[in-house]
């Protein structure tokens, strides 16, 4: 005799229920059915993680071999969402400062993490700067809420992934040799970005069409003093295949670098010069596009602003990123379908890497259908 179907087992047994296209946990939609919200607010945990560099990493103005970390945590209703804070000495935070920080935190007030707004808000307000500590949070709770929703933010934010671009491997300024050898590592990259700024410049740039000839891009970190010298140092660039130039003078001389912009045969992207949503407006008219990082604007739903707002004021758009690791990363390419640039390579940089997520296939970006940000623990 076939079995009668009983709906109110099947729905008691089934462990996600969909509810306007919405994918929820079965006890979140029960507790729903009932008019009440769940009494357990959200637990946000942390802990510190030193990333190692493959190579040392070097900058116009410093050099490293790892980078300090904090991998957070924030727990609901039996479901985690994982988050990241990369702090490169030169961001002025710490695994101390981090610490302190998030200590502080108390997320357990919150018994609705689709509050987004709201609780990022209180996150922001609850001190100045620790923007890094800040996108931590921010990245574990859209990666906690998209494993509510089932859905990876892309989709979630109505983006298609085919659209992704390519992104860059950096090449650190070092010998020749080494500068070899990093672009050896590099092969199946569409495109390179090299770090500049100092008295061996063109000797970098030489060195790498020794061995490759695949499209350029440069960061110069501010290191550039002279705007006709810049002009100039541009001008070669382009000979040499460099598509644009990053931040190549200080943030401070704004007029010569709208000067240098205007001049320039190719575009000028604000790096240091732009942090946060309220820097956007001061770049129009002075640089070409600006790069959003996950780190300096506190996270994914400040970064989705900023780029809509750049757009918005006919601005390329570049998605970057620190020395991290694919949770962090993988948070930043939800976001890179919007973006006309991508340097998201910080994961390939380190040999310590704590998840799986985002591939690079064939130097493009490749989102998977994992819900959340996108991530795995390794």
């Amino acid at each position: 005799m076939p079995m009668k179907f009983n709906r109110r087992n099947f729905i008691k047994n089934t462990t996600l229920i969909s509810l306007g296209g919405i994918i929820l946990p079965h006890n979140i939609y029960s507790n729903m059915k009932k008019g009440n919200l769940p009494k357990a607010g959200l637990k946000l945990s942390f802990e510190p993680y030193n990333l190692q560099l493959k190579h040392v990493f070097t900058l116009a103005n410093s050099s490293r071999s790892t980078t300090p970390v904090m991998l957070t945590k924030i727990e609901f209703e039996g479901i985690t969402g994982f988050g990241e804070a990369s702090m490169p000495p030169y961001l002025g935070e710490s695994q101390e400062s981090a610490t302190r920080f998030l200590s502080a935190l108390n997320l357990q007030q919150f018994t609705d993490p689709f509050r987004m707004d709201e609780i990022l808000e209180y996150v922001d307000l609850s001190a100045s700067g620790n923007t890094a500590a800040k996108a931590s949070v921010d990245i574990a709770l859209h990666d906690l809420v998209g494993k509510i929703m089932g859905q990876p933010w892309y989709k979630i934010w109505g983006l298609s992934a085919e659209k992704t671009p390519v992104t860059s491997f950096t090449i650190g300024i070092d010998t020749s040799e080494v500068v070899k050898q990093k672009v050896k590592e590099a092969a199946g990259f569409k495109i390179l970005k090299v770090k500049l700024g100092r008295e061996t410049d063109k000797e970098m740039i030489e060195t790498i069409r020794m061995v490759s000839d695949v499209p350029l891009c440069v960061d110069v970190n501010q290191g550039w003093k002279d705007k006709k010298e810049a002009l100039d140092m541009i001008f070669w660039l382009k000979e040499k295949g460099v598509e644009y130039v990053e931040q190549p003078m200080p943030k401070e001389s704004k007029d010569e670098i709208a000067w240098l912009t205007q001049n320039s045969p190719l575009p000028l992207i604000a790096d240091e010069a732009v942090q946060r949503l309220t820097d956007v407006q001061a770049t129009i008219g002075v640089y070409s596009g600006i790069n959003i990082k996950l780190m300096k604007c506190t996270g994914m739903r400040e970064a989705h602003k900023m780029m809509n707002l750049a757009r918005a004021n006919k601005m390329k758009v570049m998605i970057g990123c620190m020395t991290e690791t694919s949770c962090a990363i993988s948070a930043a390419a939800q976001l890179s379908p919007l973006a006309t640039w991508a340097d998201l390579d910080g994961n390939l940089l380190i040999s310590n890497d704590r998840y799986a997520g985002v591939k690079i296939v064939d130097g493009k970006i490749t989102l998977n259908d994992l819900p959340g940000i996108g991530i795995g623990i390794l």
